[in-house]
């Protein structure tokens, strides 16, 4: 009888034990899939920077600025040919915005020369600028007074 006693409460225990490790298995991968959901919602983020020539900034989840053309008009591109193989289009559209922005402000376009879909903000489209090599780069800031970089307080005329 003692025997079995001791057998029952051996594998209560055992039973116990397990249905812990279980839970703090589950709670673990819960975790990872936050964690990893997380890094993926900063990695889909605009964000701002700051430089003295520009001022403060929009900038991909790569820190690769984005610009503006004076010569758009709203919900359309004049940026076509080599203009466009030297301001390639922004086309991510799944992202969030930083502080400072309104994510309804952001839209796309569907650009008449190729059908592929461009961001906009505030209706006019959004772009790079190909001599833009490294996080922080505002080279195509002020190019022939039409290029210039997207801030919260961009105005388009």
């Amino acid at each position: 009888m003692k025997k079995g006693i001791l057998t029952l409460a051996i594998l209560s225990i055992i039973f116990a034990l397990a249905a812990c490790g279980k839970s703090t298995e589950e709670k673990t991968e819960k975790d990872q899939l936050d964690q990893a959901q997380t890094e993926q919602a900063l990695a889909d983020s605009l964000q701002l920077l700051e430089n003295e020539k520009a001022g403060e900034y929009l900038v991909d989840s790569q820190g690769r600025a984005l610009y503006y053309f004076k010569k758009d008009e709203p919900g359309k591109s004049n940026c076509s040919g080599d203009c466009l193989a030297n301001w390639p289009a922004f086309t991510q559209e799944d992202f969030s915005v930083p502080e400072g922005f309104d994510k309804k402000d952001f839209d796309t376009i569907t650009r008449e020369d190729n059908g592929e879909k461009q961001v906009t903000y505030k209706g006019f489209p959004l772009y790079y600028f190909a001599k833009d090599q490294q996080e922080g780069d505002v080279n195509g800031q002020g190019v022939k007074d039409v290029w210039f970089v997207v801030n919260s307080e961009t105005e388009f005329e």
